[in-house]
């Protein structure tokens, strides 16, 4: 920190003085004394004091707030004619652990900062208190010191040693509201809040500062005694510093939101104190039972189904309907419920290993698995070879090997059925569906046991179609007759999995050099445009029909590769709307302007944010009211990993995407809108969010 010029502060006049030392019989190891600098300010009518403690050996004594033991010295004044206040200021502590005990305090030697406020700087100022001040090694003792000391103000002369022991103490000390007189250079520490998460009793503290530092650390104290933290978890993003810290109390939950805490940061020499108010999670998760989320998590796998997302599973689905209509009911039942094991088992996994993920400490959420590169390419993969054996390519046994059974997953064994439920699980997990977001929100902030439990109903409602056919395998029946309509519908489903296929390709366009991604797109649509052809031109030679495919697998790419903006010149990919990175300290700054802040988390990989550009974003009126001037638009591009969106969809109990939120002067906390956008929540979020 900064040493401040605390002489330039304090005019001098006449005798420096100082108290003599000071040892309790019960802790010779200890002394204590008061420091007089001698500098007045005649303005304020303040006397620069100080208590030093010097401290023997391994000896130590506490900060205000000792941690997970000890006693915080203690001072009790007399009354005097002649104070107004005495303010103690406190140095920051070290910390220190013994025994598995963590606490805050001070070793060798301490001199706390006083500030004396008199009523007449021409009167005798007569101090005197009992100081009770803890002193521990392996063992702990509570000393009592009495002070005692008589100056008058006006009669002063500076003392050099004196004044540079204080000093000393004043630039050790965090910069505060209370303290500002000594620290009249403004603290690099900055826009420091709180934010609450009650379901995990942690406490996010959120400060921006000019530089990350190594030795940085964050101190939470209460005004509650019962509740202890723990020590933090320090996190940089950039210049921000987020730490989390476990709360605890032992009477009872404990519950820190719209409470206040004092909030010490240290960031290599600078340190600020500064008391704020805790804010509650913006999202109302924490508040809802878990039957309702249970509801929420079956509606939301049941609705996953007609996601546009999961259009290739339900052409998976339809096509095991068509197989189970001309098989045995028992036959039909034991399918489905494979089906429907496989789709379990694939949420089963997924919490288990989003699980691994919460208490390893790793940014979780909704549909990560499609920031990989290698997940995608692999899914594009098990696509195209779906598609592959819908169209009759080939016929491998289960017996081969894992690639046999991708490859007849949609034949008639139980075991590839399985396989095809618990493919149809991987396939959904891009899109946050309405009522979805909310169950899985609560379900990554939740406990180990009701993720499990949240995952099991999502599990259960995308398998509803499933259990009911496999409860009442008659609903077979209702579907049409195999016929020679069948062959044209998998051609049909095929054409629809190589469209997968080309999606999932798609999105490795931040990973591969456009070439490459090229004739990656061939790959598929030489395969299929050959197989149709091949149905179309039976007796044609294979040779012209593999270079009529090539040739016509080409146009497509180009055609799918100039639609999607892979080819096109970079000056018609900029956007219709002019997004902003995501920045939490943009955002303050905009809703201080009086401005509204409307905010976009997105990915390339999640259809229902294509499908809320299109229908919502991108189309009036929300569209012109997006174009204002009072608006300022920040988008998060979620479909790398991004520590900046993990934190900022944390912040908001989110862990999928879309999420989008709306701030501004009458909602500096945000208006966070549904998964699923419509034009008139927005245009009522953006008027709420500006009016003061």
């Amino acid at each position: 920190m900064l040493l401040p010029l605390v002489t330039l502060l304090f005019s001098q006049s006449s005798l420096g003085l100082s108290s003599p030392w000071v040892i309790s019989p019960q802790q010779p190891d200890i002394k204590v004394r008061l420091l007089i600098s001698g500098e007045v300010d005649p303005v304020s009518k303040t006397v620069m004091a100080g208590l030093e403690v010097k401290l023997a050996d391994s000896w130590k004594t506490y900060w205000r707030s000792p941690g997970e033991g000890g006693v915080a010295p203690k001072i009790t004044w007399q009354p005097s004619d002649n104070i107004n206040t005495i303010d103690w200021l406190w140095p920051l502590p070290k910390r220190f652990e013994l025994l598995g005990f963590h606490t805050l305090g001070y070793q060798n030697a301490v001199v706390f900062p006083l500030l004396i406020r008199v009523h007449r700087l021409d009167k005798p100022v007569t101090v005197v208190g009992r100081l009770e001040l803890p002193s521990c090694t392996t063992v702990c003792i509570l000393s009592d010191y009495s002070l005692n000391l008589t100056f008058t103000p006006s009669m002063l002369q500076p003392d050099s040693d004196a004044a540079f022991l204080i000093n000393k103490g004043v630039s050790a000390t965090p910069r505060s509201d209370k303290n500002i007189a000594t620290h009249p250079i403004v603290s690099g520490i900055h826009d420091v809040q709180a934010f609450w998460d009650k379901s995990s009793s942690t406490l996010r503290i959120i400060a921006e500062t000019t530089q990350a530092q190594n030795n940085a650390d964050v101190i939470v104290e209460s005004d509650n005694t019962d509740i202890s933290f723990g020590l933090p978890n320090l996190h940089w993003r950039g210049a921000q510093l987020t730490a989390t810290v476990k709360a605890s109390n032992w009477l009872r939950e404990a519950n820190l939101a719209n409470t206040s805490v004092t909030v010490t940061i240290k960031n290599g020499d600078d340190a600020l104190e500064k008391t704020i108010k805790v804010q509650p999670s913006s999202s109302s998760l924490n508040s809802q039972s878990l039957l309702s989320i249970l509801v929420f998590a079956l509606l939301g796998g049941l609705i996953l189904n007609l996601m546009p997302c999961v259009l290739p599973v339900l052409g998976l689905k339809l096509t095991t309907l068509v197989e189970a209509s001309r098989q045995p009911r028992q036959r039909v039942r034991q399918q489905f419920l494979s089906s429907a094991a496989g789709i379990l088992f694939s949420f089963w996994l997924l919490a288990g290993v989003l699980l691994l993920l919460k208490l390893t400490g790793t940014q979780i959420g909704w549909g990560i698995q499609f920031q990989n590169p290698w997940f995608i390419g692999f899914m594009a993969l098990i696509t195209t070879g779906f598609a592959a054996n819908l169209m009759g390519l080939f016929e491998i046994r289960l017996s081969s090997g894992f690639s046999t059974k991708i490859a007849t997953a949609g034949d008639d064994s139980c075991r590839g059925h399985f396989i095809q439920g618990a493919f149809a699980t991987l396939l959904a997990t891009p899109c946050s569906a309405p009522f979805l977001g909310t169950a899985v929100a609560y379900a990554l902030s939740t406990t180990a046991l009701n993720l499990i439990i949240i995952f099991t109903a999502l599990g259960l409602g995308l398998a509803t179609p499933y259990l009911l056919v496999a409860l009442s395998p008659a609903l077979v029946r209702f579907l049409p007759k195999p016929g020679r309509w069948m062959r044209h519908l998998k051609i049909l489903l095929a054409l629809m999995l190589t469209g997968t296929s080309l999606w999932l390709i798609n999105l490795l366009q931040t990973y591969l050099w456009a070439p490459w991604l090229l004739m990656a797109f061939c790959i598929p649509t030489v395969l299929f445009t050959f197989l149709l052809l091949k149905q179309v031109l039976q007796r044609g030679k294979k040779s012209i029909l593999f270079i009529a495919s090539s040739v016509l697998s080409l146009v497509i790419a180009l055609v799918f590769s100039w639609s999607t903006g892979i080819l096109q010149p970079s000056e018609n990919n900029k956007p219709a709307l002019p997004w902003q990175p995501l920045s939490m300290s943009m955002i303050q700054a905009a809703v201080a302007e009086g401005k509204v802040v409307f905010v976009d988390i997105t990915a390339d990989w999640c259809l229902t944010c294509k499908a809320n550009k299109i229908r919502v974003l991108d189309r009036a009126p929300v569209f012109d009211a997006l174009q204002q001037n009072t608006v300022v638009l920040m988008q998060g591009d979620w479909t790398r990993p991004s520590d900046t969106i993990n934190e900022f969809l944390n912040s908001h109990d989110r862990y999928g995407v879309p999420f989008n939120i709306v701030y501004g002067p009458g909602a500096p906390q945000g208006i966070p809108l549904p998964e699923l956008l419509c034009s008139d929540k927005v245009m009522t979020a953006l008027q709420q969010a500006s009016s003061q």
